[in-house]
């Protein structure tokens, strides 16, 4: 199975694709999605839905898993992480894939064995998981494999219940 990892940002989105088979997991791509800052937000958007459409395409999924929007102090931040996300979701719903929501702290709980797991534990843990000889960088792409590894922990986790 290949899974599909967004971390979404207005800023820098970061992907991560990864092959699961049994307790096997192969990195497959991983990097960034950057809109270009000094464009308005419909452009930024639509860089966002094109550029994870062509990951689509090339990659083929069989699902997606998405970071779901932190909801803190800043209102006006949640509201624009909730306009990326429905971008990128919206890419998977016209492939027809199953998209799997985590929060935060669950993401990280599965990539780490601890949710309240720094930015550089993350990293550290996804490049073991993956057998990388580096860290991946930037963070966002490493949050990304960690939401794509976090997607298939719940689904060996759904196979394994009677």
């Amino acid at each position: 199975m290949r899974v599909l990892g967004i971390d979404p940002s207005i800023r820098r989105t970061g992907y991560g694709i990864i092959d699961f088979a049994g307790d096997k997991l192969a990195l497959v791509d991983y990097g960034t999605i950057s809109p270009p800052t000094d464009a308005d937000m419909a452009m930024r958007l639509a860089v966002l839905y094109d550029d994870v459409m062509d990951l689509i395409k090339t990659h083929q999924p069989d699902e997606m898993a998405i970071e779901e929007a932190f909801y803190g102090v800043n209102v006006k931040s949640a509201f624009i992480l909730g306009q990326a996300r429905g971008a990128a979701m919206l890419c998977g719903a016209h492939h027809h894939l199953p998209i799997g929501e985590y929060a935060p702290r669950k993401i990280k709980l599965a990539a780490t064995g601890n949710g309240n797991a720094s930015k550089e534990q993350v990293q550290f843990m996804v490049q073991r998981q993956l057998n990388l000889s580096d860290p991946p960088q930037p963070h966002d792409a490493a949050d990304a494999l960690a939401v794509a590894i976090c997607h298939y922990r719940q689904l060996r986790l759904a196979e394994a219940k009677p």
